[in-house]
């Protein structure tokens, strides 16, 4: 009887509606129940029988009207070109590492680590944990909860060598992540206009952050070895920059790690220049071959400002990150964090700091030391029997990435298109250049999913090579 009754009343209100006039206001379901003889809960079934159908359309308090026919039309926002004007600083398309592809093809590219890869116990069993704690409903303080920046402070300073004073706890700040890290300290230490040395190639993020915060970018030269320690001097004193950005462990893109001699030379550069060198770790727990030394734990004097992901190890959903700096550095870096965040969900820091202090981390993480080098010794073997021409500077140490010089005449450019025809992501190098690229690069990630797949990418990275040396 209901269904029947609600199917009479919406073809009756059908055809009035197809005689009304576009806003029509409905009678109320009181006048519609006594016109149809039927409850007040049958009229409102046909009601949403009719909503769903986009005839009519319900406006809570006021009533319900003949919805009126909307005509497409193309929206016309050139009135923000001049609200806008020109961008001092114009953002490039999603950068190649961050592009999500459909599972059927061989992704090369990405710039973070397959899920196998990940504690996804680890992370799972903190987030329930922490929900049930305070974290999940108070406000932290502003520089991170103290058992985290307590955790940063502890890692950095086990790895101080005797005479060097290790940071304190207050020392550490605990930032949304490292990309929000660096644009903190790029514009508390460097500040729009002015000059930041930066190795080249380098990481594409932290040339996207310095772009935004408005400084001055000055490429130094960096190979397999790291920068070249003269080089980095004449920028200093040509420049007078106060502020180097630098990766001296597993660096992004090349693999490169500094050693000791380098270290020592960059360190006595930055302070006889009375200047800050920014140290991002990104790699910390990537090492294969060899264990990071941060830079930092060699200098108390407040010339090395320490930047430390959790993001890329421990979860992609786990945005957090630590800095750490002394002196009036620090409550500058500070006060940046607070204008741009304010601070970090406790959630989230009471889940890293969960993750990481598990006996099941260390665990963890010497498992993937030898997953890691399984990945990069299978896509190191397949580059040398299927592409060739292609050479490597150093087989890295650690890290993700394999930094892959093509032969000079690569279209680089077609290359990628090609691969991509073929089912295959990879990303050119020149993204990783904060000038004009010196030569034709691919920066292949042995992180990514399927790593049985990697020989067969490769092959096909080759075909595309070929090709394009033969032209057309």
């Amino acid at each position: 009887m209901s269904d029947d009754s609600s199917g009479r009343i919406v073809a009756g209100l059908r055809d009035w509606i197809a005689t009304a006039a576009p806003g029509a206001k409905l009678p109320s379901t009181r006048a519609l129940a006594a016109r149809y003889g039927a409850g007040p809960v049958t009229v409102q079934k046909a009601l949403r029988v009719l909503a769903a159908r986009g005839m009519i359309e319900s406006r809570p308090g006021v009533g319900t009207f003949v919805r009126a026919v909307r005509v497409a039309r193309p929206h016309d926002y050139s009135w923000q070109t001049a609200a806008l004007g020109s961008p001092a600083n114009r953002s490039p398309a999603l950068s190649t590492p961050l592009r999500t592809v459909p599972n059927d093809v061989i992704a090369l590219h990405s710039g973070f680590p397959d899920r196998e890869l990940l504690p996804e116990r680890l992370v799972r069993t903190a987030f329930t944990r922490a929900a049930r704690g305070a974290a999940a409903v108070s406000r932290p303080p502003a520089a991170g909860l103290p058992e985290l920046q307590a955790w940063f402070a502890a890692e950095l300073g086990a790895a101080c060598p005797a005479g060097i004073t290790p940071p304190a706890p207050s020392d550490a700040i605990v930032i949304p992540g490292s990309q929000s890290g660096l644009s903190t300290a790029f514009r508390a230490l460097a500040g729009a206009g002015r000059p930041l040395l930066m190795e080249s190639p380098t990481y594409w993020g932290a040339i996207l952050a310095a772009r935004q915060a408005g400084v001055q970018l000055v490429p130094v030269p960096s190979g397999g070895g790291g920068p070249d320690p003269d080089e980095l001097a004449r920028a200093f004193q040509r420049t007078g920059a106060r502020a180097c950005y630098a990766q001296p462990n597993f660096a992004n893109p090349t693999g490169a790690r500094w050693s000791p001699d380098v270290a020592d030379q960059v360190l006595d550069t930055v302070r006889r220049h009375g200047a800050f060198l920014i140290e991002d770790d990104w790699a910390h727990d990537f090492g294969i071959t060899a264990d990071p030394v941060p830079l930092a734990a060699r200098d108390d004097g407040g010339h090395v400002v320490y930047l430390r992901s959790l993001t890329k190890s421990v979860s992609s959903a786990v945005r957090v990150a630590g800095i750490i700096a002394r002196g009036p550095a620090r409550e500058r870096i500070l006060g940046d964090v607070q204008a741009e965040a304010m601070y970090v969900s406790g959630l989230l820091q009471a889940a890293a700091l969960d993750v990481v202090t598990q006996p099941a981390w260390r665990t963890h993480l010497r498992g993937l030391r030898h997953q890691l080098a399984a990945r990069r010794d299978l896509l190191t073997c397949a580059l040398a029997e299927h592409v060739p021409a292609a050479h490597l500077d150093t087989i890295p140490q650690g890290g993700l990435n394999l930094w892959v010089r093509l032969p000079d005449a690569t279209d680089l450019a077609r290359l990628v298109r090609d691969c991509e025809a073929a089912g295959v992501i990879v990303a050119a190098g020149t993204e990783w250049f904060p000038a004009e690229p010196t030569g034709p690069y691919l920066r292949l990630n042995y992180a990514g999913p399927n790593p049985g797949a990697f020989p067969e990418g490769v092959r096909r990275i080759g075909e595309a090579l070929e090709r394009g040396r033969k032209g057309p």
